[in-house]
């Protein structure tokens, strides 16, 4: 049974995809039902009053609504008479203010297909969980190395009731491995991975809060005390980040460096981990609102809405040789009893090393004559 927290997570994906799919399928020269002022303004009016209820951070709102207005005042939105250039350019003007790309505002000629104000249907629901069944739930490469390191590759993360059976079979596939790469480089976010972190801990962990602004509420995130099959809290833990990774991905990855759990790999992520969902603004306008922020115990803002800075830094093409070499210099010393597989580990390491050469050789700049 999903808690609320969850299904919210889930009506949220569900009503972004519906959004998505809803834009997709306009056709291509949609009529576009021109804007009268009443129309305008009341969009305007109606879309601060939804940010000023529900987005976060409440001064951040006021800010928002503050630079609207001054633009409102100057008429510089009495000339748009399109509802997708009035959505284009409020979803700007918001963003120059609040620095997010959560914050979007959406504009559908023949009416907004869905209610964003009630669950999906049964239906929307199966077709989106059939839909991450398809796709392994994004789990897309389990792997072990070149000198027992395991590799993990997950590009996005559906609800984990979902995806138990699969994060299971991969944590066993990778329970016998020196250390464990997690690669989130392609992960565009999704629901909270908090079961696939409870396999890197021995007792449950508060990793991290999340705050509502709405309800002014403030839920706390821990790992699991148990799971099925055997925990990898003894391993050695990389995570591998690039400017693709965004949303649930850098909440894990920043909640695992700040425990001290896990060496992010890679590049700086995007930044935009903020909780989201979508809100009818009026019969053809709706806007994605950030409605929460999540932090580590006592963190008063958003502590991956600026991006997670690796604790290692190396283009994201490089971040798997470069996380796979760290795993392996620490094997040789954890190994360096036994001269077999050290020497073994070594030459390894000298393949790798030849690997990563080349793959930087190909990024290097000509030389100036």
């Amino acid at each position: 049974m999903q808690t609320p927290s969850i299904l919210r997570l889930v009506v949220g994906a569900i009503l972004l995809t519906l959004s998505i799919r809803a834009i997709a399928q306009q056709p291509p020269a949609a009529p576009d039902r021109p804007l009268d002022a009443a129309t305008r303004n009341r969009v305007i009016d109606e879309l601060l009053k939804q940010i000023d209820r529900i987005y976060v951070y409440p001064e951040v709102a006021k800010q928002m609504e503050a630079a609207i207005r001054a633009r409102q005042a100057k008429k510089e939105y009495d000339g748009i008479t399109s509802g997708q250039e009035l959505a284009r350019v409020l979803t700007d003007h918001l963003r120059r203010i609040c620095k997010t790309d959560h914050l979007n505002v959406e504009y559908f000629p023949a009416g907004i297909p869905y209610d964003s104000e009630k669950p999906p249907v049964a239906a929307d629901v199966e077709r989106f969980r059939e839909a991450g069944r398809r796709r392994n739930y994004q789990y897309k490469r389990v792997e072990r190395l070149d000198g027992g390191v395991g590799l993990l590759q997950v590009d996005g993360f559906y609800p984990e009731e979902w995806a138990q059976d699969t994060i299971v079979a991969s944590m066993a596939f990778l329970a016998n491995s020196d250390a464990i790469i997690l690669d989130l480089r392609n992960n565009h976010g999704g629901a909270a991975a908090m079961l696939l972190a409870t396999y890197f801990f021995d007792e449950a962990t508060h990793l991290t809060d999340q705050y509502t602004r709405e309800k002014n509420t403030t839920r706390q995130y821990w790992t699991y005390p148990i799971v099925p099959g055997k925990k990898l809290a003894d391993k050695d833990l990389y995570i591998l980040t690039s400017q693709e990774t965004v949303s649930a991905p850098e909440a894990l990855a920043i909640d695992m460096q700040a425990v001290k759990r896990a060496t992010i790999v890679g590049e700086a992520t995007r930044g935009g981990a903020l909780p989201t969902t979508i809100y009818r603004i009026t019969d053809h306008f709706s806007a994605a609102i950030p409605f929460a922020r999540t932090g580590g115990p006592g963190d008063k803002t958003d502590r991956v809405e600026g991006g997670v800075k690796p604790d290692v830094v190396v283009p994201a093409d490089q971040a798997l040789i470069t996380a796979h070499l760290m795993a392996l210099k620490k094997a040789v010393k954890r190994h360096s009893d036994d001269p077999e597989l050290a020497a073994s580990l070594q030459r390894t390491i000298a393949e790798k090393e030849k690997e990563l050469e080349a793959i930087k050789s190909r990024k290097a700049p000509p030389a100036t004559p």
